[in-house]
């Protein structure tokens, strides 16, 4: 990357929670072994089992991981927009891939390859410890979500799967309210560990309310704050 590709790569990278602990210098090295990379509206980033062995972080647009069952079903395991990285256990080793990546619109991200990183990990431990500590507490936050989901009822799930959306897309540049969430039923459903049919009730729940308004493939969250009465 060039001198100001990698100003900006370094400034998205402090903002991915695996980053956040490096110093500047730190993240202009990681910066540098960055390449740029563009993805069409429904392009398959990588494949379950592929071998591919690099990582990405979200500059703009959004994509979604997905497993697939061996009768043609895919569930929807989690959603990604700018700032967000995916597949960076590839940083660590080459394992096939857990799950497939798909763009739901056109992706800007920077890619890191995971044998550049693992040298650059080489010439400068200090950055491999903190990059170690970021990826427990991670690990730790997503155990804790899982507890916290096995106890919650399905209103609560997608209550919260619809506020984590909204923060997204806030983060994006929306408004506090009239919040537009690109996001298919089966997908919330499968996000929020429930049944299509579930989850269905439930928004129509929150539409009756005037909390939000559906449309195919779309939702608009009127009142994202009335949400916070959902989750228990």
């Amino acid at each position: 990357m060039g001198s100001g590709d990698t100003t900006e790569a370094s400034a998205l990278l402090a903002k991915v929670p695996v980053f956040e602990a490096l110093e500047p210098d730190d993240l202009d090295r990681v910066a540098r072994v960055a390449v740029a990379r563009r993805f069409a509206t429904q392009q398959v980033i990588f494949r379950e089992g592929d071998t591919s062995d690099t990582c990405y972080v979200v500059r703009s647009g959004h994509a979604r991981a997905v497993r697939e069952h061996t009768d043609g079903r895919a569930i929807a395991l989690a959603h990604f927009g700018p700032g967000d990285i995916f597949g960076e256990l590839a940083m660590f080793d080459d394992e096939r891939r857990s799950a497939t990546v798909e763009t739901l619109d056109d992706v800007d991200a920077i890619a890191i390859a995971g044998q550049d990183m693992r040298r650059l990990l080489r010439d400068h431990p200090d950055i491999a410890v903190k990059l170690v500590i970021a990826l427990g507490r991670r690990m730790r936050e997503a155990n804790e979500r899982l507890t916290r989901q096995s106890f919650q009822t399905v209103q609560s799930r997608v209550a919260g799967v619809l506020g984590q959306l909204v923060e997204q897309a806030r983060a994006e540049g929306a408004e506090d309210r009239d919040v537009l969430v690109t996001i298919t039923q089966a997908d919330i459903a499968q996000l929020a560990g429930s049944s299509r049919e579930s989850a269905s009730r439930f928004l129509a729940v929150l539409e009756r309310a005037n909390v939000v308004t559906q449309g195919r493939g779309r939702i608009t969250v009127h009142d994202p704050a009335a949400l916070a009465n959902y989750i228990y």
